[in-house]
């Protein structure tokens, strides 16, 4: 195992969460960009816990409540996201079905559990598993907006397909479950310190 290195504030020093330089562990705010210092995020890790509880429930919904329904000639027919993949799938619109499956089914769980196995680890870790943890958060973190695109699909056919009395397209509860379950994943990725990660290195 390799050493941990040593950390800032055990040099007496602390850095900016916004601009990254380093300041004396005594100065309040950054001398660049005027940004209040802190050691730590406050409550960094419960706040990230019970807003990614919070996207975990709302992820239930999301995908079993309707999220538009087609009506063709009076004829409304409801789909959830799977089912949606699932008949693109059957009509032949393999890279469309693959990209929304990955986008909105993939990608916010994959998220999810990220933020869970990185908030719930172990209080002892080795530098190989920090770094590894480290990248998880940093890449779980700049792919999550990538979530939205099956709100955006949604809202554009709402949009663009309106032939009343022959073919309409209405967004279902489904759409405000998503979202705001992807919004409050953003959050909860936002509200976490990625510094307590290093923390858990054992010396």
């Amino acid at each position: 195992m390799k050493d941990a290195p040593r950390k800032a504030w055990q040099a007496g020093l602390q850095a900016c969460h916004v601009c990254e330089r380093l300041e004396p562990i005594e100065v309040d705010r950054c001398g660049r960009c005027n940004t209040l210092l802190r050691l730590r995020k406050h409550q960094s890790r419960q706040r990230t816990l019970a807003l990614t509880a919070t996207a975990s429930l709302l992820m239930f919904p999301a995908h079993m409540l309707p999220i538009m329904t087609t009506e063709t000639l009076g004829d409304a027919q409801e789909s959830t996201i799977v089912g949606g993949v699932v008949t693109l799938w059957h009509h032949g619109s393999y890279p469309i079905a693959l990209l929304i499956f990955i986008a909105s089914v993939v990608v916010p769980i994959g998220k999810l559990l990220a933020l869970y196995w990185v908030v719930l680890g172990q209080a002892g870790i080795d530098l190989d598993s920090a770094v590894r943890r480290s990248r998880l958060f940093r890449l779980s973190h700049m792919i999550g907006p990538w979530s939205m695109v099956d709100v955006f699909v949604v809202a554009i056919l709402v949009g663009l397909v309106q032939l009343v009395g022959i073919l309409q397209i209405f967004p279902g509860f489904a759409v405000v479950c998503f979202a705001g379950m992807v919004a409050v994943t953003m959050l909860a990725a936002n509200s976490f310190d990625e510094r307590l990660i290093w923390d858990r290195v054992k010396m």
